[in-house]
């Protein structure tokens, strides 16, 4: 069958930084032919975030395959695995499982009566103020928001990072906008409500000095064990870029039993398997210690998260920052080992979001920089 698939690079507003990001248009996401799915996946690659309009008839099961078509010898497990101890991991309130499509999961804000085999299911958005350390004062709430946590979707302990992530837009509340605010530069940045926000981590590689790129290639992460458990005591900065060091991590030894093979040292840049691109690519929430050139480690946790903070920090710019607006049909494509993402916004009681969201744990890691060091 003859390809349809058109890529088109999105507009994004005169000033900004913003390089990647474009529109599918020709597909029918339950219908992929083979030819319009290799030039998705080429497109995937190259712009990071793929946007398919008006798609309001995906199934679940559409939605999980193109994903499997993406690491055809993936899992089926989902892209964050299933989560011992989950009531105490900070995954735990916001995901449910539909029940016909494990790899499928919903998310939202709001009481919805019947979804996909769901019945009666109350879903949260996440709202900072029950992640960061502080908080945007009550009655500002509504008008302005932050980034509650920049993230790379992955277990970090045993899986491998997905290679992408599917979010698709059941039903959309709209009409306003909010303001986020950087709290350390006094920056805002309007967006629409409830956006998802993606940054890339070819821009912040490429936004390195010389010396931090060459402290980028030559060092690796270590994860924490269980690190969504670990996590759930400790307190995020305003910027969502990861957390404050209150000695609010739980003890290792209070964790589920931890197997040793399965904490996850990482290279602080990822190696696009197309074009050799390095993104540098850390979940600023789940380090633990920094593996550097020599055999050095450093593991002192506020040491650790001062230098991947101020490696970062430029790439979340306003002008850096792609907030997409979510109209109800959309299908969004995303490369997940490329990308940082957050959540974004504060809901009223009475206002629906309900989304899909499928990644699926990779069947291999992601590759580092060529010839970096391997200790």
């Amino acid at each position: 069958m003859a390809s349809r698939a058109s890529i088109q690079p999105i507009a994004h507003p005169s000033g900004s930084r913003i390089r990647f990001g474009a529109v599918v248009q020709g597909v029918d996401a339950n219908r992929m032919s083979d030819s319009d799915f290799d030039i998705i996946e080429d497109a995937l690659y190259k712009h990071q975030v793929l946007v398919f309009k008006a798609q309001h008839g995906l199934s679940s099961k559409a939605q999980y395959e193109i994903m499997q078509r993406l690491d055809p010898k993936a899992t089926a497990s989902y892209g964050h695995g299933k989560t011992l101890d989950a009531k105490r991991s900070i995954l735990h309130p916001d995901l449910k499982t539909i029940p016909h499509q494990p790899q499928v999961q919903v998310i939202g804000n709001g009481f919805v009566e019947e979804y996909e085999g769901l019945k009666k299911i109350r879903l949260r958005h996440p709202h900072h103020k029950t992640f960061h350390a502080t908080a945007v004062p009550e009655e500002d709430d509504l008008d302005f928001t932050r980034f509650y946590r920049w993230h790379i979707d992955a277990a970090l302990y045993g899986l491998a990072p997905p290679v992408a992530t599917s979010l698709f837009a059941a039903r959309v509340p709209g009409g306003r906008t909010q303001t986020v605010r950087y709290e350390d530069t006094g920056e805002e940045l309007a967006v629409p409500l409830g956006t998802t926000a993606f940054v890339s981590g070819y821009t912040m590689y490429d936004l390195l000095s010389p010396e931090d790129r060459q402290f980028v290639l030559s060092t690796k992460v270590e994860y924490a064990p269980h690190p969504y458990v670990w996590m759930s005591g400790a307190k995020s900065r305003s910027d969502g870029l990861g957390l404050l060091s209150e000695g609010k991590e739980a003890a290792l030894d209070s964790l589920p039993e931890i197997e040793q093979d399965k904490i996850q040292i990482l290279p602080m840049c990822w190696r696009s398997p197309r074009d050799d691109r390095l993104a540098l690519q850390v979940h600023p929430s789940a380090v633990r210690k920094l593996h550097l050139a020599g055999g050095r480690v450093i593991d002192d946790l506020e040491e650790v998260r001062e230098i991947v903070h101020r490696l970062q920090r430029p790439g979340i710019a306003p002008d850096l920052v792609y907030a997409h607006g979510w109209e109800e049909g959309d299908l969004v494509l995303f490369h997940n080992r490329s990308l940082l993402h957050s959540v974004v916004g504060a809901f009223a009681e009475d206002e629906v979001r309900l989304f899909r969201q499928c990644n699926i744990a990779a069947s291999s890691l992601p590759e580092g920089p060529r010839d970096s060091c391997d200790r």
